[in-house]
């Protein structure tokens, strides 16, 4: 019983992944790229507001 119930989710699964319109190898890179990129300008800017206020803590409050 449920096994075929797996077995028909899985067909299904199946049949809906070969109805997707997948990317091209250029494209993905591209916008991989892009998301890498972006990630890491957020990590370099959130760094430095850390640093800003540690700094700013450091000297001033504590």
């Amino acid at each position: 019983m449920i096994a075929n119930k797996i077995t028909l989710f899985l067909r299904e699964v199946k049949q809906e992944t070969a109805k997707v319109t997948w990317p091209t190898s250029s494209y993905a890179i591209k916008y991989g790229m892009i998301v890498i990129a972006v990630s890491i300008l957020t990590a370099i800017i959130l760094g430095g507001f850390d640093y800003i206020f540690t700094t700013f803590l450091r000297n001033f409050i504590l």
